[in-house]
């Protein structure tokens, strides 16, 4: 029966150890005789092993999310819905104001009826969020109809706000095609600072301007005369407002308006596009929100580096858009993309779940753009608080120093258990070298990624792994001087030891477990490694270490054991 259970034991181990190397060192391609050779292990340990921004070398990046920016637009939509929904109701408006800022959020009202703020009140919070009771309070003063934004209201969106950047920046990051990156909440809550570490990325700067790019794409009626008459556009902003009675209303934006100029033999590709603006109608009709699609494409009437974006609505956009477009045969709609209007057709017919950003965009800008709109707008800009770049060498440096630590370290260790233990030392060094083993390979099997810190949690492993064989032999050195035969001695002291080794492995686990919940990057790479070391530590120090003690007893009578 022993014999069978020491077979099985041993089974166990080849198996464990032969799938641990593999995972280490083996190619994930079918393997052929150069991936066994040293150069071909060194390339394969390299790819199975995801290596940190320390240790590779890329591109640091702390954000925070303007979120004052998000609450004040927020705040100042409400104020132009609440304006027309009263208008709509048949109640005349004669002032009013949004505030933003400081922490203080109001749409205020001023009805030029004071007797009919009742009836104000209700038309406007049936169409508008403002009746939302849980997001804003409602008091009257003076006459005047006032909905303050809740203290909880502003935090609770604030958050949303930046969850809803992190997600953002999330999926441009992976649309990129960078290989690992790390993206999470920096800080405390309260500051709305987001992580980017980018391994490999040396040159930032693209991948800034796409972050930081808000695509807020919105269609919207152009105000002038229909087709045949050309599109109504204004020199200046100054005219276009003239053009207005000198005052924008709430439901009139003037928008800047950039003219496209087709590429010709003639035209000067760097001449700048003259600038003009324009007068639309607020809201829009749709939002980038209802957007499902968008890609880049060469443009039909452009030159070979000429390209531009098709888009496509979702369901709901393309049922509004449909019926907008149905109601307003021959007048003008214009693309707005951040503020500025790209370009501006009439409507020949109904058009319902697609359209064009047509301007002189290239290859990159064009599908830079697109997958921006793809994303998703950022509810709030973002600005950069630190930027750090860590070149490749001083990650091979950091590695090679890690390397040598862990060498060094392992050798030392390894020369006392030969020396104090003698021949049982030599159970505890391949005990070791498993463990080391096993460790790599469940970096691996968890995606966990190595950084510096972590090969610090790899060298403390060593000594927790040694400290587990040094637990151990001292108990089977007690049971021997007590007068216990060999066998007995090394049954009691694995099983007296035991007990010990794992209170002490669960406590530093425990601790380990409240690093990485609570941690920032750097220490929860360490942590990740020290969990990951205990864990297997309890196989390689017990169970591995144990069968070969059994081994050595099964093949003859043992009359003094070396230790």
């Amino acid at each position: 029966m022993k014999k069978k259970n020491l077979l099985t034991r041993i089974i166990i181990i080849v198996a464990v150890t032969i799938i641990g190397l593999y995972l280490v060192i083996g190619p994930r391609h079918r393997p052929t005789v150069q991936d066994f050779t040293w150069s071909g292990i060194k390339r394969s340990l390299a790819n199975n092993i995801r290596l940190g921004l320390d240790l590779q070398g890329g591109s640091h990046l702390v954000m925070r999310v303007k979120t004052e920016e998000f609450l004040k637009r927020l705040t100042e939509d409400n104020y132009v819905a609440a304006q027309n929904a009263a208008k709509d109701a048949g109640h005349e408006i004669k002032g009013g104001r949004a505030d933003a800022g400081a922490g203080n959020y109001r749409v205020v009202l001023e009805p030029t009826d004071p007797s009919k703020v009742a009836e104000i009140k209700d038309a406007v919070e049936k169409k508008v969020e403002l009746g939302d009771t849980s997001v804003w309070s409602y008091s009257q003063s003076g006459g005047n109809l006032t909905w303050s934004m809740t203290p909880a209201a502003e935090r609770l969106l604030a958050d949303n706000a930046t969850t809803q950047a992190l997600n953002i920046i999330d999926s441009r990051i992976n649309a990129l095609g960078i290989t690992e990156p790390t993206l999470q909440t920096h800080g405390a809550q309260s500051s709305h600072q987001l992580l980017l570490q980018m391994p490999g990325v040396q040159d930032p700067e693209r991948v800034k301007e796409i972050l930081k790019g808000e695509s807020r794409l919105e269609l919207v009626h152009v105000i002038g005369p229909p087709s045949p008459a050309p599109a109504a556009t204004y020199p200046t902003e100054q005219a276009a407002i003239e053009s207005l009675g000198g005052i924008v209303p709430p439901n009139r934006k003037v928008l800047p308006y950039s003219e496209r100029i087709e590429k010709s033999a003639e035209t000067d590709p760097n001449q700048p596009r003259p600038k003009q603006y324009v007068v639309v109608e607020s809201p829009a009709i749709i939002d980038g929100s209802e957007l499902r699609n968008a890609s880049a494409v060469p443009s039909q009437g452009g030159g070979a580096d000429d390209y531009e974006i098709n888009f496509s609505l979702k369901r709901t956009g393309a049922d509004k858009f449909g019926a907008w477009t149905g109601a307003h045969i021959n007048e003008y709609m214009g693309v707005v993309l951040n503020g500025e209007v790209k370009s501006i057709a009439y409507i020949k017919s109904q058009i319902f779940d697609s359209g064009q950003i047509t301007g002189r965009f290239t290859k990159q800008s064009a599908e830079d753009l697109a997958l921006t709109l793809r994303s998703g707008a950022l509810p709030a800009p973002i600005e950069y608080l630190e930027e750090r770049t860590v070149g490749p060498s001083l990650g091979a440096d950091s590695i090679r120093a890690g390397v040598r630590a862990s060498l060094v370290g392992l050798a030392l260790v390894v020369v006392f258990m030969l020396i104090y233990y003698r021949g049982s030392g030599v159970n505890a060094v391949v005990a070791l070298l498993l463990n080391m083993i096993l460790m790599l390979a469940g970096l691996i099997v968890f995606g966990a990624t190595l950084t510096l810190p972590g090969i610090a949690g790899i060298i403390l492993t060593i000594g927790m792994a040694v400290d587990s064989n040094v637990l151990i032999f001292e108990r089977i050195r007690e049971e021997l001087l007590s007068g216990k035969t060999i066998p007995s001695a090394v049954d009691l002291g694995f099983q007296r030891a035991f007990i010990t080794i794992i209170d002490t492995h669960v406590t530093t686990i425990v601790s380990s477990l409240f690093l990485f919940v609570f941690g920032t990057g750097p220490i929860r790479g360490f942590a990740v490694t020290l969990v990951i070391g205990l864990l297997v530590n309890l196989f390689s120090a017990v169970y591995v270490s144990r069968t070969i003690f059994m081994w050595l007893l099964s093949r003859r009578k043992v009359e003094s054991l070396s230790i």
